[in-house]
């Protein structure tokens, strides 16, 4: 099989079991939490673990593959993801669950960067177009695929079970990866900041661990907040160091651009809202309306399949209107469509509900498509691969946030009724909460200038000079 099909089918086993293993979690959060003895609330921890541990080891990625060889890192990267699911299946408490959610943060941090990095050094660029669609396929069924699958899975087997199914993909990702990948590497290569590495991944980690764990009593207060103010302490640091180090792990001083800076911070607050959706909508449907997690799966796929529609028409929508005009429009109306879940009631036709996901998931997909080619619409070459890495750190930052903002909306709303845990009535504020914040988001879109991102849009600009 040549290599434009063959290496990144390969790297898809990667990312088809990344994605449907963030899915399918989404989905079993209820049971997991019964299943520890935790309240529903206290599995945010879960969530926000993983997407902090690929937002600390992503800035690293290639550097690692430079250094020790892209196909012993995607392997390891294999092998770490495995043993974080095994370990997440033996979890008996929420502490244990936690941790190993984080280990599978790391190998998914190292996966499908570097997986992307073997395509883009083995293909052909003659044949890269269609090496990126095969890869493409499993980033948008994954999602589809989950919510089901995680349903069916913790309605009638166990919910140990949703993360062995990453074993077998896992071991067929390891074979192809040994028989078809180069062990490509730079051999020139600036040294790791690591003095950078350790001043971010302390003040991420302390940071998100401090907002997540206030409210519900996970840590004793003083820890809590001392992870809060030593966290935005250590990242303090890290900004000025980044200004003097020759080769930081995230060069902020990308952010001159206007329109990476737009997608960076505009982009981050639309992110906050709709990070808040997987952990909100399956607690709604199960602990709210009292579904089980199949028929709550069931629904909530609706989202994904939007997000699958909309690809074939976003290109040619951005083409006729302009970046600008299309993210301010659209990130109202997905904020709107947002806002509208915590109307739903026990009542609420699952019909509606199913169609009002798919619009919101068509709204969302299309807002991140134009976040993420205006990103590097005005970025040189060289400057690519560290904007990469800023807005991925960005992008799984503002999704942990979404998950622990839309917790203490959550916790926040049940205090003031009085009541001991979540109820049905607790999550319209939640969700009206997160909605708002989504739709902050039109403020840095809305300075952009009217014809930004023209040359990747193909908007066609017409000059006023004669």
């Amino acid at each position: 099989m040549r290599a434009s099909r063959i290496v990144p089918l390969t790297v898809a086993t990667a990312l088809f079991m990344e994605n449907t293993d963030s899915t399918v979690i989404a989905t079993a959060l209820p049971t997991i939490a019964r299943s520890l003895g935790e309240d529903p609330i206290a599995l945010k921890l879960a969530l926000t673990s993983y997407l902090v541990s690929l937002a600390i080891f992503i800035p690293i990625s290639g550097w690692m593959a430079d250094r020790y060889g892209a196909r012993t890192v995607f392997r390891a990267a294999l092998v770490v993801f495995m043993a974080g699911s095994l370990a997440c299946a033996a979890s008996g408490s929420l502490l244990g669950f936690v941790a190993a959610r984080f280990l599978q943060g790391i190998g998914g941090a190292m996966m499908v960067p570097v997986g992307r990095l073997v395509i883009l050094r083995s293909v052909p660029k003659a044949e890269l177009v269609t090496a990126l669609a095969y890869l493409t396929i499993p980033a948008l069924i994954g999602p589809i695929l989950g919510p089901p699958l995680g349903g069916l899975i913790t309605t009638w087997l166990d919910w140990r079970w949703i993360f062995l199914i990453n074993i077998p993909i896992g071991l067929a990702g390891l074979l192809l990866a040994s028989l078809y990948f180069e062990n490509v590497r730079e051999a020139e290569r600036p040294p790791l900041d690591v003095p950078g590495f350790l001043l971010l991944a302390g003040g991420l980690g302390g940071l998100m661990l401090g907002l997540a764990s206030i409210g519900r009593h996970l840590l004793p207060d003083w820890l809590s907040w001392s992870c809060l103010g030593g966290g935005a302490a250590l990242l303090a640091l890290y900004l000025r160091h980044s200004r003097s180090a020759a080769h930081p792990v995230l060069h902020l001083d990308l952010l001159r651009y206007p329109t990476f800076r737009a997608a960076v911070t505009g982009g981050s607050l639309f992110r906050i809202g709709t990070g808040a959706i997987p952990f909100l909508l399956p607690l709604m449907l199960q602990v709210g309306f009292g579904l089980d997690p199949l028929h709550s799966g069931l629904i909530t796929f609706a989202a994904a399949a939007g997000a699958l529609f909309v690809k074939t028409v976003g290109p040619a929508i951005l083409r006729r209107y302009g970046f600008r005009r299309v993210m301010v429009t659209n990130a109202l109306l997905a904020a709107a469509f947002l806002g509208v879940n915590g109307l739903y009631t026990a009542a609420t036709p699952h019909a509606l509900i199913v169609g009002v996901l798919f619009l919101g998931g068509c709204l969302r997909s299309l807002q991140f498509t134009c976040v993420n080619a205006i990103a590097y619409a005005d970025l040189e070459p060289r400057d690519m691969s560290a904007g990469t890495s800023l807005a991925s750190v960005a992008q799984q930052l503002s999704l942990s946030l979404g998950v622990t903002i839309g917790a203490m909306a959550l916790e926040a709303t049940a205090a003031l009724h009085g009541c001991s845990g979540i109820e049905a009535a607790d999550f319209g504020p939640a969700f009206l909460a997160v909605a708002l914040i989504s739709g902050l988001s039109i403020l840095p879109f809305r300075r952009l200038a009217p014809d930004a991102g023209a040359e990747v849009s193909g908007q066609r600009v017409v000059s006023l000079v004669p």
